[in-house]
């Protein structure tokens, strides 16, 4: 697929991408983008709430000290009724209860007489208590005469029972805003005596949202009639209101009203009319609640009112709520800037909103400019993807994310308005990662396919060095101290031979041979640098840092040994079974340590990751002597010395391999620690390191002795053996001479 292709297979994703969450936004299904952008409005109350202006609402609070100094509620009418009186005498323009009289009064003389014993001689005392007045009846009275108190009811989804009183009317113009509206068909009202004499009458219900927290006030509810038809109600926040003002009808304009643009559809209410002053809301009556910080000024706490220690300036002309922040009577509510705001807070921010004109409100417009907006972005992402690809489709993506929200944050700060930021930064995000995405896993795909084809050759820690650093995909090189393996199969000769008829047999045999080796080097950090037929060779310290090289490298040839052991055991078994001859594989590994330069080695056209330098030579010359000595595993001195004490170890010579004049002593590796550690092995190595003095001061008699008993002792080692012993043999013949330095000249590979 060429480029092309797959930018217009990208664009055409983005636009579907973009179809799908303009369609999202139409909808509207209240998903998880419509619970963030609350929760962005939220942010914006926190971070900057509404500065708190006198406005005359008040809350008469019965907060906690209130209820120490004058007892638990609830408390008898008769005290109400004082507090109430109070608060008239002051001024208030309307006193209105979050609370709700919905018993009678257990306190009344009439109700305490019936908890009485009967007895003759207290006859006289109830009747004399039955003819004193009655504390509901006294509160009643107290509401009749004062003709500004607002009492509350609360609307629920129980059975039907008894209607709150209604004291103002309610006036429609336009469409009936009634299926928009939350039905409620029960309610917990007053007491009738009380209710009925109160000037207003107002639900103190809340609409909190999914996730509890209070952001809309309705100022209009619904009470379910049993023919379905809705009987309208104000909230305790737009009852209080029209009682200050002596209004007696409320009127709700909605779509299809005199100026108000439904284009045939019922959008619902756009505001309420409460006497002199209109509110805009959203299609269901609601406002939105602009909460300030919990300020001291907006509270008078009862005691003081009940004591008369308040000064009555407070009060004159104020809208007054009496409602409790006890945390005992749980009225409270979780609120954008507070998780325990006092219920009567919310009723009186909203009665200061609408008495200073500042509306919080989402404009019924906002729809239409956030679509306008997702539209245009968006379409401008994908016409960018189309022309341009993913770098400036990726600068405007973010250019129209920060526009979003700065232009959010302004309306709220500046205008009031709640616009969503989310919804549009989250389209135009949206677009650009699907736009982008195919193509990032086609490209994905097609490295994860290189990586496949280069890991068959390169290390995975050097893929993904040069993942993270593609520069180093160019010739040059570093110096480093590395070590260094190379491993050869003894009588490959013979081993092709036996597949003569079967090449691809040789192929599967080999790749069976080279498979599980590779797997033990890389699993001690090694890097195999080429396979040379049926040669490995590998290294260590390179590309990423080994600062155990030389053990790593020990450690993988004696685990290579146990791994051609196993796979000897397979191959004689399936040698058996198919009647055919075995022909056993064995191996020579020699290991050398020392500085060389690595790096990309080639033309620029072709190069490698590769090693040049003396110590890699000497590696594979080592390798070639395994065979001479008749061991497996040869060292250089470097290696030697540097795992020492890791290793059972012997040496085997001083030797100079072909091409080189200095003579370097080598050391055939035994074992691992524990072997090191063996009682019979180290008395071995002691009596092997005194054969090779005595062999080097030329006593040749002693040393055939300590030969003949390491043969004995060592039948593993007879090859090496053999070897001194011919040497001996040849010197015992032609004597090497006084300045002879024991060093032998080898003169093949």
């Amino acid at each position: 697929m060429t480029r092309w292709m797959r930018r217009f297979a990208a664009v055409w994703t983005a636009f579907a991408v973009l179809l799908t969450m303009l369609a999202v936004r139409l909808l509207d299904p209240g998903d998880v983008l419509a619970d963030m952008r609350l929760k962005v409005f939220d942010y914006y109350q926190r971070f900057q709430p509404r500065s708190y202006e006198p406005a005359d609402v008040r809350i008469v609070d019965l907060d906690d000290e209130t209820i120490e100094r004058i007892g638990q509620w609830p408390w008898p009418r008769i005290l109400v009724a004082k507090l109430a009186a109070a608060l008239i005498d002051a001024g208030a323009a309307a006193v209105a209860f979050d609370i709700v009289f919905s018993e009678p009064d257990r306190t009344s003389p009439r109700r305490v007489i019936e908890l009485w014993p009967q007895a003759p001689e207290l006859e006289p005392l109830k009747a004399a208590a039955s003819s004193l007045p009655d504390h509901d009846e006294l509160l009643a009275e107290l509401i009749g005469e004062a003709q500004n108190v607002v009492t509350g009811f609360l609307l629920t989804g129980g059975k039907p029972g008894r209607a709150p009183a209604i004291k103002g009317n309610f006036a429609l113009a336009g469409d009936d805003p009634s299926p928009l509206l939350t039905r409620h068909p029960g309610a917990v009202t007053n007491l009738p005596i009380i209710e009925q004499r109160a000037a207003g009458n107002g639900s103190f219900n809340f609409t909190p949202d999914k996730d509890g927290i209070v952001r809309r006030l309705p100022l209009v509810m619904c009470l379910a009639r049993e023919d379905g038809s809705c009987q309208f109600y104000p909230s305790l926040a737009a009852e209080s209101l029209r009682v200050a003002q002596g209004a007696r009808t409320n009127i709700i304009k909605a779509s299809g009203a005199h100026r108000e643009t439904g284009f045939g559809i019922n959008t619902g209410i756009n505001n309420i009319r409460i006497g002199r002053i209109a509110v805009p809301t959203d299609p269901k009556g609601q406002i939105w609640l602009h909460f300030t910080r919990e300020t001291a000024r907006r509270y008078v706490p009862a005691w003081r009112i009940l004591a008369g220690d308040f000064d009555p300036a407070l009060i004159e002309g104020n809208i007054v709520f009496v409602g409790t922040s006890a945390a005992g009577l749980k009225d409270v509510r979780p609120s954008p800037i507070h998780p325990t705001m006092a219920g009567v807070e919310a009723h009186a921010n909203a009665v200061e909103q609408i008495l200073l004109a500042h509306h919080l409100q989402r404009p019924d417009w906002a729809d239409g400019v956030e679509l306008l907006f997702i539209l245009v972005l968006g379409g401008l992402i994908v016409g960018l993807l189309a022309v341009a690809g993913a770098g400036w489709s990726a600068g405007l993506t973010a250019a129209a994310i920060f526009s979003a929200g700065a232009a959010s944050w302004y309306a709220y700060t500046s205008l009031h308005f709640l616009l969503d930021p989310v919804t549009p930064s989250a389209t135009v995000l949206a677009v650009y990662v699907a736009g982008t995405l195919l193509n990032y896993i086609r490209t994905e795909g097609e490295r994860a396919q290189v990586r496949g084809a280069f890991a068959q050759y390169l290390s995975p820690a050097l893929l993904d060095q040069l993942a993270r650093d593609p520069s180093r995909l160019a010739l040059g090189g570093e110096t480093r101290n590395m070590t260094f393996l190379f491993c050869d199969v003894r009588g490959f000769t013979t081993i092709s031979e036996l597949f003569k008829a079967n090449p691809q047999g040789l192929t599967r045999l080999m790749n069976r041979f080279l498979t599980p080796l590779t797997d033990v080097i890389m699993a001690r950090q090694g890097t195999i640098d080429k396979y040379i037929g049926d040669c490995i060779m590998a290294f260590w310290n390179a590309p990423l840092d080994d600062p155990d090289h030389p053990k790593h490298a020990c450690a993988s040839a004696l685990a290579m040994l146990e791994a051609i052991k196993t796979l000897n055991l397979d191959l004689e078994a399936e040698a058996k079974a198919e009647n055919r001859p075995f022909f056993a594989i064995n191996v020579g590994i020699g290991i050398n340590s020392g500085k060389v330069v690595v790096g990309n080695m080639g033309s620029t056209q072709r190069f490698d990751y590769s090693v040049l330098g003396d110590a890699v030579n000497l590696a594979s010359r080592l390798e070639g002597q395994s065979k001479t000595y008749g061991v497996d595993v040869i060292l250089g001195e470097a290696t030697r010395s540097a795992v020492n004490d890791s290793f059972a170890m012997i040496e085997l010579d001083l030797i100079a391999v072909k091409g080189k004049e200095e003579a370097v002593r080598i050391y055939a590796l035994l074992g691992d620690e524990s072997l090191k550690r063996d009682r019979q092995f180290r008395s071995f190595a002691a009596a092997h390191a005194e054969m090779l003095s005595l062999y080097r001061g030329q006593i040749w008699a002693e040393a055939k002795a300590f030969i003949a008993d390491l043969r004995r002792t060592m039948p593993g080692l007879s090859g090496l053996y053999a070897l001194y012993s011919e040497r001996i043999a040849a010197h015992e013949k032609e004597p090497p001479g006084a300045n002879w330095d024991g060093a032998f000249r080898a003169t093949s590979k």
